[in-house]
């Protein structure tokens, strides 16, 4: 196995921590750090739905995700100021719901929206793959904290879901690219899965370079061992 620049093995995730009722007010919160990328990740209660699901017996799951100034070395402006939500953050903000909702049975949930707010306070490679793995943790958290209400009756809550960045660098496949590996890489993969192994989405792309089917493969059994390592994670956190 090729040693990185920060020591690890090709197939070893960055230190993982994860640290539940990081804030007061929302039901679940959560700060993630997946080596020097921070998120926190909050999920909160509207007890209302969009207009398209109003009388249907079903809730909802949204996201928003932000870069917060001076989480990168030059500053991000916020996109409020700039009056435009940009395109790649629209994508993660999708990728998230979509990630989320996939793992919920929305008719459980009732006529309410949990909504996920994804904010990078450190960026350092991975931040759309964090905000997936730790906005699960506080989705859990506001769920149980509606159960505990009594607002929802039955378990909505149908599994785990996990997501992790792969990619290809100098002909090396690796797990869970910093920036620097990521800015370097010749293939950039982000796949999120169920605790099951069972494929929400894959997110993978050649940079001037074509990949085989045998590297797709190399990439796909790192995710894989990641993110079994990441619901681990997940789940000795929810025990806490």
């Amino acid at each position: 196995m090729v040693m990185r620049k920060d020591g690890r093995k090709s197939d070893e995730l960055r230190p993982v921590t994860v640290e539940r009722n990081f804030t007061k007010f929302a039901p679940g919160s959560v700060l993630i750090g997946f080596g020097e990328t921070k998120v926190i990740c909050t999920a909160s209660v509207d007890e209302s739905v969009p207009s398209y699901l109003k009388n249907t017996g079903k809730g909802w799951i949204t996201a928003e995700y932000s870069l917060l100034p001076g989480s990168t070395s030059r500053r991000a402006s916020r996109e409020a100021s700039r009056g435009k939500v940009s395109g790649r953050t629209q994508e993660i903000q999708r990728l998230i719901g979509r990630s989320l909702r996939s793992i919920v049975n929305l008719s459980a949930l009732g006529e309410r929206t949990i909504w996920i707010d994804c904010d990078v306070i450190q960026a350092d490679g991975g931040t759309r793959v964090a905000s997936i793995t730790g906005a699960y943790v506080a989705l859990v958290d506001a769920i149980n904290c509606l159960k505990k209400s009594g607002k929802i009756a039955s378990e909505p809550i149908l599994g785990s879901i996990a997501a992790v960045s792969v990619g290809i660098v100098n002909g090396e496949s690796l797990l869970d690219l910093c920036y620097e590996e990521d800015f370097e890489a010749q293939v950039d993969m982000n796949v999120v899965l169920t605790g099951e192994g069972k494929y929400i989405e894959l997110q993978g792309t050649g940079e001037e370079y074509a990949f085989s089917d045998e590297e797709l493969a190399a990439m796909i059994k790192q995710a894989k061992r990641g993110i079994d390592q990441l619901t681990e994670i997940q789940q000795k956190a929810l025990e806490k």
